[in-house]
C-alpha cells in the first residue's frame, strides 16, 4: 500500500471511531434523560392527593335542637247553641275567614216566633201597667177626700209594682228570644281556616252534639311546642331577656319551614324524660307550617363571636382525642390536636388548637401521617 492509501485508510478509521463515540454518547444521554423523567414521574406519583379548606373566623349562632309539633295558634270547634235544622253553610271547606264572618245558618223561624210572642206579651203588660197607674192615681185622689180607703190605695200600688216586675220579666224573655235568634246565625269566633264540614245542610243539629259543625284553626300566626334537655334551661332563661329566635326545619333537618320567636318554656320539667317543653310562635305567612306537623326546632341560645371554624369533615378521632390534618406551606402534613365547642352539619367551632387561616384536610385523610407530602386541591376547586 502506498502512502496515499495509508492516509485514506487512517482517515476513514478515525471517522468511524468518531461515529461510534458519538453513538455511545447519544445512547448514554438518552438513558440519563429517561432516568430523570422516571424519577420525576415517581416523585409526582408519590404525592398524596387531598382536598383542603381554610379555617376561618366568624360569628357563629349557637342552637339547641329539639323535636316538636306544630299547633294552631287558636283552634275552635264550632257547635250549635240551639236545636234546629242546618239550612246554610255559606263558606267553603279550606276557606280563610275573618272573625265575624257567617259560616252556618240554622232555621230561625221557631225562635223568631217565640221572640214575637215575648214582644207581644210585653206590649200587653205595658198597657195593663198604664191602666193600673191611672187607677192608682184615682184611688189616691179619692183617699184624700175619704171616698176610698187606704187599703185600696195600697192594693192598687201593689198591682202597679206587679206589672212593672212583669214587664221587666218580659224584657228578659225578649232578650233570651233575641239571643236564640242570633244563635241561629253562627259566625267565626277567630280569624282562621275552615276545616272539613262535619254536618251537611238539611240535618237536624242539637246544642248537645259533641261533633260540632266545623273547626276553625288560626294558622297565621301559628305555634309549635318542642322539648329540650333540662340542662339547656339555664341558657334559655338567660336568653329570655330578648326575643330568642327559633328556626323550624322539616324532618330531614335541612329544609327550613319558618322562623319565629320563643314564647315561653313550660312551668315544669318532665321528670320521666328529664326534658322541658317550650312554645314558639311563627308568622307562617307562606303557610309551610301546618297543625300537627312534626318539626325539628332550632332555638338560638347564644352566639360565638370571632370563633375559629372548620368543616366537620376535617375532624379526626385519634387515641388521644380529636385532631385535624394541616397542610404546611411546604406541602407537608402536620397534626393539630383540637377541641370542639359546638358543631352542626355545616361547621365546627374550634375552642383550641387552631388560630384561623390554616388549611385543613377535608378529604383524603386515610393515607396521611405527619410529614406526608401532598398534592392540594381546594374544596372550591373540588366543587
Amino acid at each position: 500500500m502506498n502512502r496515499r492509501g495509508m492516509k485514506a485508510a487512517l482517515r476513514n478509521g478515525a471517522i468511524g471511531l468518531c461515529v461510534v463515540a458519538a453513538t455511545v454518547v447519544a445512547v448514554r444521554a438518552s438513558r440519563a434523560q429517561r432516568t430523570l423523567t422516571a424519577q420525576s414521574d415517581s416523585a409526582v406519583t408519590s404525592l398524596v392527593p387531598v382536598v383542603t379548606a381554610k379555617a376561618t373566623r366568624q360569628d357563629v349562632p349557637i342552637y339547641a335542637t329539639g323535636i316538636g309539633t306544630v299547633q294552631a295558634y287558636q283552634s275552635v270547634l264550632v257547635r250549635a247553641r240551639v236545636d234546629g235544622t242546618l239550612t246554610q253553610f255559606p263558606v267553603r271547606e279550606g276557606q280563610e275567614v275573618k272573625q265575624g264572618d257567617l259560616i252556618a245558618v240554622i232555621d230561625s223561624r221557631p225562635y223568631q216566633a217565640v221572640l214575637d210572642q215575648a214582644t207581644a206579651k210585653k206590649a200587653q203588660d205595658e198597657a195593663l201597667l198604664v191602666n193600673a197607674r191611672l187607677d192608682l192615681t184615682r184611688f189616691q185622689s179619692l183617699a184624700k177626700q175619704d171616698f176610698a180607703s187606704r187599703q185600696q190605695v195600697d192594693t192598687q200600688q201593689a198591682l202597679v209594682n206587679q206589672f212593672v216586675a212583669t214587664i221587666a220579666g218580659d224584657g228578659a224573655a225578649i232578650e233570651a228570644a233575641q239571643l236564640n235568634v242570633a244563635y241561629c246565625y253562627i259566625t267565626s269566633p277567630v280569624d282562621g281556616r275552615v276545616g272539613l264540614r262535619q254536618v251537611d245542610p238539611g240535618n237536624l243539629i242539637h246544642a248537645t252534639d259533641t261533633t260540632g259543625i266545623v273547626t276553625i284553626t288560626q294558622i297565621h300566626p301559628i305555634s309549635a311546642t318542642f322539648t329540650l334537655p333540662q340542662e339547656e334551661l339555664p341558657r334559655v332563661q338567660a336568653d329570655m331577656a330578648g326575643a330568642a329566635p327559633v328556626l323550624a326545619y322539616a324532618s330531614d333537618d335541612r329544609t327550613e319551614l319558618g322562623d319565629g320567636t320563643l314564647l315561653t318554656p313550660d312551668n315544669t320539667i318532665d321528670t320521666t324524660t328529664g326534658t322541658i317543653r317550650l312554645k314558639a310562635t311563627f308568622p307562617n305567612k307562606d303557610g309551610k307550617l301546618w297543625p300537627g306537623q312534626f318539626i325539628n326546632a332550632h332555638l338560638q341560645i347564644g352566639t360565638a363571636h370571632d370563633a375559629v371554624t372548620i368543616p366537620p369533615a376535617s375532624i379526626e378521632h385519634g387515641p388521644d382525642g380529636l385532631f385535624a390534618y394541616i397542610v404546611k406551606p411546604d406541602a407537608t402534613i402536620a397534626q393539630a390536636a383540637v377541641s370542639i365547642g359546638y358543631q352542626n352539619d355545616q361547621l365546627a367551632v374550634v375552642s383550641s388548637g387552631l388560630a384561623g387561616g390554616e388549611n385543613v384536610v377535608v378529604d383524603g385523610q386515610s393515607r396521611l401521617q405527619a410529614g406526608t407530602r401532598v398534592a392540594v386541591t381546594t374544596a372550591q376547586q373540588a366543587g
